[in-house]
């Protein structure tokens, strides 16, 4: 008996601000993990205003990584290190966070995502890591310009055994890239916190009450395609996104 075809749905995933060049970028490394789970990206571009229609439109969210989040808007403090503000990008994935939260919609956040989702949400960030935990922990290397070359940071975290993230990893012990000088300090209410680093950092979070909403702080799609713990966040995803899609 031939078998039904599977359903391929619709993941949307923000992009980088505006460029110099007055163009809207995205790395690759995201679209091929969504397509290897067997999704369908949609790329939305930074300030997009028309959240419902384009909600209702896709099966699943990406909030993607990026430059940092207006510490105005958590009543944070100004730092020599907070870089790349783009209150384009902040009102749109502020405004798609909070819905998302809202409607149950499949959503990703990776790395600044979880920023985004965990400052919407009414939550707050550490301006500057090292700062606060020192530098026992590399969470990111020196950026382009410093003394060395850029490159993602490999440290281990540890992960929630009870979590929907460690089911998901089939691990509780893993060493993921990273690429970010801040992280979540205040956790918004909902949110529930499923990995740390050694040094306390917050490394992952879940949203209570929600059919699937799990926020990241390090570069799942960076070594997706040759490490299968970290594909799989992205398969778990578009599946919940292909079930939503289903019941819909």
């Amino acid at each position: 008996m031939t078998q039904p075809p599977t359903l391929s749905p619709l993941i949307g995933i923000t992009t980088y601000g505006r460029n110099a060049d007055n163009k809207f970028t995205l790395p690759a490394e995201y679209v091929d993990a969504v397509r290897r789970a067997g999704g369908i990206p949609v790329l939305i571009p930074a300030g997009e205003t028309k959240i419902d229609t384009l909600l209702a439109r896709l099966d699943g969210l990406i909030l993607a990584g990026g430059g940092d989040v207006d510490p105005e808007l958590y009543a944070g403090n100004p730092h020599i290190e907070i870089y790349m503000i783009d209150p384009e990008r902040d009102g749109s994935e502020m405004e798609l966070a909070r819905t998302v939260a809202a409607n149950g919609t499949p959503t990703l956040g990776i790395c600044r995502g979880i920023q985004v989702l965990n400052v919407a949400l009414g939550g707050s960030l550490v301006e500057h890591l090292p700062d606060e935990v020192g530098e026992t922990i590399t969470h990111r290397n020196p950026p382009p310009g410093h003394a060395q070359i850029s490159s993602y940071a490999l440290h281990p975290l540890t992960v929630d055994g009870e979590s929907r993230l460690a089911d998901i990893l089939g691990a509780t012990e893993v060493i993921p890239a990273s690429w970010h000088h801040q992280a979540v300090r205040r956790l918004a209410d909902g949110l529930q916190v499923v990995a740390r680093a050694e040094d306390g950092t917050i490394e992952a979070a879940e949203l209570s009450d929600h059919p699937w909403l799990v926020a990241v702080q390090w570069h799942p799609e960076i070594t997706a395609a040759d490490d299968p713990s970290q594909q799989r966040i992205f398969d778990a995803f578009v599946q919940a996104a292909r079930e939503n899609l289903q019941n819909k």
